[in-house]
């Protein structure tokens, strides 16, 4: 059996009294994609940090993070040497165009010249910015210096990409081109390492994902296969509670399940065809019939949705 790329025992960090990580354990296997999904202050971000090195784990008994079976405590260069980082931070060097930013990083990581510019001409052509090669940082898109973010990350060839929010803020046609490009990544043999709060994110690319909720473990799985365990097939979303009277006396099934949500109520079920006549009992544009995702999950695991405000 292989070892996992990365495996994470125990680990906990704290900050003062605050508590980002509780005893968080996890491998990520190769050439998968795995998916640390959360709301902001989940703790995704410092449990990144911790796997490249960035930030140190608490000392507890029996805790440990290894990559390629380094500790990055300790070893982080050569985990560096391995990976490439895609942090949600544009770190981008504003005085340099594209191309002299891509050279300076080939230069970093020794690659000699001619080797760095054939690997610089694939990535761009790749991430399709080659007409922005010349381009000064300030001209570019937030959607193409997150791409230029990843060109940066391939340049070594990493074994290891990590992906913190890489599509944060972008529109969905970028968003798309980033996903095309991963799934290409890990097809060759890439080891991806996400975190996101979007759903559909998680749900589009990752083999395996790991929901954290205030620094705590909650789920772990393939994403497909935890619906199909937790969660009903169809909801129906009722944009004003207020307007449960409306239904609420109608509602005698057993297999329809509530949720509450701020403002919203989720009615959950497997029956499509009951959820369609009780909404025929509300007003035109108060609510919104839909499959359910892994949102929902999330909102039935800790009663609060992903983007509710920690």
């Amino acid at each position: 059996m292989k070892q996992p790329v990365i495996c994470v025992r125990n680990v906990k960090k704290t900050y003062g009294k605050l508590v980002a990580l509780d005893h968080v354990s996890f491998d990520v296997e190769e050439a998968t994609c795995y998916a640390l999904l959360g709301p902001n202050g989940a703790g995704k971000t410092t449990m990144m940090k911790m796997i490249y090195g960035k930030c140190v784990r608490d000392a507890v008994p029996e805790s440990s993070v290894r990559v390629f079976g380094f500790d990055p405590d300790t070893q982080e260069l050569d985990i560096k040497t391995l990976s490439g980082i895609v942090p949600q931070e544009d770190n981008i060097d504003q005085e340099l165009n594209v191309k002299q930013n891509l050279d300076v990083y080939a230069n970093f990581y020794g690659i000699q010249k001619k080797e760095a510019e054939e690997r610089i001409h694939r990535l761009l052509d790749f991430m399709e910015l080659t007409d922005k090669k010349q381009a000064k940082i300030p001209e570019l898109s937030g959607g193409m210096k997150r791409r230029l973010l990843i060109v940066r990350a391939l340049l070594n060839e990493p074994k290891l990409l990590v992906l913190d929010e890489p599509t944060t803020g972008l529109d969905p046609q970028v968003r798309h081109l980033i996903w095309d490009r991963v799934r290409q990544l890990k097809k060759d043999g890439t080891t991806v390492l996400l975190t996101t709060h979007y759903m559909e994110e998680a749900f589009a690319l990752a083999d395996t994902i790991l929901i954290l909720h205030e620094g705590k473990r909650l789920l772990e799985g393939n994403p497909q296969q935890l619906m199909g365990e937790h969660m009903e097939d169809y909801v129906l979303e009722v944009l004003d509670k207020d307007t449960l009277s409306a239904i609420d006396t109608v509602i005698k099934d057993a297999s329809v399940r509530k949720e509450e949500a701020q403002n919203l109520l989720m009615l959950y079920s497997n029956e499509l065809d009951y959820l369609k006549r009780l909404s025929e009992n509300l007003d035109p544009g108060s609510h919104y019939l839909r499959q359910t995702n892994l949102e929902d999950l999330f909102l039935k695991m800790t009663g609060r949705k992903l983007h509710d405000q920690q």
